[in-house]
């Protein structure tokens, strides 16, 4: 299916495709490979990849990158290595230009790519905290609670969780989505195993195709939003492909999930005060950051920052709010002497409300702003700081130019964008897109349009190939597994041939 629609659409022919993608797979570690971030170097004019600084820096980055990979068996955080490998990369460049006597083009790149991150850094620390926020208010805990508790069949559940991580993901990021589902799956299977395997197989795929139609979605496609390349709006006609890409594999994994009705589990989950109005103050927060990008063409950045402002100031209420109720728990219980060494009798009661008041008060004001913002991914965003420093240094040194002209010059648009949805199951989706995003290659709307599809929908072909499965991995560890999800890939992969065939029959116009 995949050759044809090649075929169709491309003026390349397939039959060339493992010689170049020989010498594709050859820069992988100077390009691909790189988790960078939407930064091209847009300075650099000179090439040093023959040079032995050029080649210095791709061994400090690979060497970086394996680290990285090996997070799990080395117990070593995935930001260390990339902020080390960032700082020496950066150090080199900067010998190369002074070598041949510019001391002013490495220093304003590196500046560029600082901007880059700062805007993606304080875009994601809102949405984060607003999600932490929502979590401490108990929002996902009602959710999941609700459906644990309604005595579905498996299978039911396990199209319930698809569709609900399919429609959540656009807003919440596909990642806190999978991990919300899998929850409920692993809840609601207990100890069946094969039935948890197969549902957050399901979540998972969900969960990219979800965030693949939305720039809040994922890590990739809010990049390209910020770019300025594809409108907000426009992502929505992906909307589709991204539908039939969860749908073919989900119909067909669903034949091997039993209609038998699990275990009965109940559990009481309540919202805390303040819910539902931060959940409205983040739909207008992202509002204010559509609006700050459309209409006033300011970085969407603006827009999420101004939201959190008004979060801290919720907070700032809900603190207020608590430590009245404490302090009227404290006046009630100082007129009570101490009851190890009195007998309070009659006012025993009265003094268990009081301190029930104190302990209320006390849970109330557990929530705090800037215990929200603690529990961002910290790790995950620092993480992002290295990946964009070396991207943006390999890019400094001629790299990223190379590696566009052997991918879209050589295998063509359409070739190479569904080259990158199989490596962003090889390396994950984000490095690969980033790295795309870094050559801006000269390409029609509806080819950015199929890169994003296929960078967000292709991490699913392997469970490591996107932040969802990994996640999901560690959180159903030993029955969400790398060979469990690959038994069904071949299904997965289905989906992903015919979602980019609907891709290029629903939104041929845009080609």
């Amino acid at each position: 299916m995949i050759t044809n629609l090649v075929l169709d659409h491309t003026k390349h022919s397939l039959q060339q495709l493992p010689r170049r993608l020989l010498t594709l797979i050859s820069i992988l570690a100077a390009a691909l490979l790189i988790p960078g971030l939407a930064m091209a170097s847009e300075g650099a004019s000179h090439d040093f990849t023959n040079h032995w600084v050029g080649i210095t820096c791709v061994i400090i980055f690979v060497v970086a990158y394996a680290l990285v990979i090996g997070e799990e068996a080395l117990h070593l955080r995935k930001s260390k290595p990339v902020i080390i490998a960032a700082g020496l990369i950066w150090g080199f460049v900067a010998f190369a230009y002074m070598s041949i006597g510019d001391t002013h083009t490495a220093g304003q790149a590196v500046r560029h790519n600082l901007l880059e991150f700062a805007e993606l850094f304080l875009f994601l620390l809102a949405a984060m905290t607003f999600i932490n926020t929502m979590e401490e208010r108990g929002v996902f805990d009602v959710l999941r609670v609700w459906l644990v508790s309604q005595g579905f069949s498996l299978r039911t559940i396990f199209w319930m969780t698809g569709a609900l991580a399919f429609v959540i993901s656009p807003i919440a990021d596909n990642l806190t989505t999978a991990l919300l589902m899998a929850t409920v799956a692993m809840a609601v299977g207990g100890k069946n195993t094969a039935f948890v395997m197969v549902a957050c197989i399901n979540i998972v795929v969900a969960a990219n195709a979800g965030g693949a139609f939305s720039p809040f979605g994922d890590i990739t496609t809010l990049m390209v939003w910020q770019k300025g390349i594809i409108p907000f709006q426009g992502f929505f006609v992906l909307f589709l492909p991204s539908l039939v890409n969860w749908l073919i594999p989900a119909v067909i994994m669903s034949f091997s999930v039993p209609k038998e009705q699990p275990d009965a589990v109940t559990e009481v989950a309540e919202l805390r005060h303040g819910a539902w109005f931060v959940v409205g103050l983040f739909i207008v927060t992202i509002a204010m950051a559509v609006s700050a990008h459309n209409f006033l063409h300011m970085p969407p950045v603006l827009g999420m920052m101004t939201g959190l402002g008004l979060l801290k100031l919720f907070g700032y209420y809900l603190k207020k709010r608590s430590y009245g109720a404490d302090v009227a728990g404290l006046s009630h219980a100082e007129h009570f002497p101490d009851p190890a060494e009195n007998n309070l009798g009659e006012h025993e009661i009265e003094l268990d409300g009081a301190h029930q008041t104190i302990a209320d008060a006390s849970e109330r004001e557990h929530y705090n702003i800037f215990k929200a913002l603690e529990r961002a991914e910290w790790d995950t965003l620092m993480f992002f700081y290295g990946i964009i420093l070396c991207v943006g240094g390999l890019g400094s040194l001629g790299y990223l130019a190379l590696g566009s002209e052997l991918m879209y010059g050589d295998l063509g648009a359409t070739n190479a964008n569904i080259l990158v949805g199989v490596l962003s199951a090889l390396v994950d989706n984000i490095p690969v897109m980033f790295a795309v995003l870094s050559m801006s290659p000269d390409m029609s709307h509806g080819q950015w349009l199929l890169v994003t599809l296929t960078a967000g929908v292709g991490g699913s072909l392997l469970s490591i190939g996107s932040a969802a499965g990994v996640a999901v991995m560690g959180q159903a560890r030993g029955i969400y597994t790398f060979f469990g999800h690959m038994k069904w890939s071949w299904a997965i992969g289905l989906g992903y041939a015919a979602s980019i065939w609907v891709h290029f029959l629903v939104n041929a116009d845009a080609f």
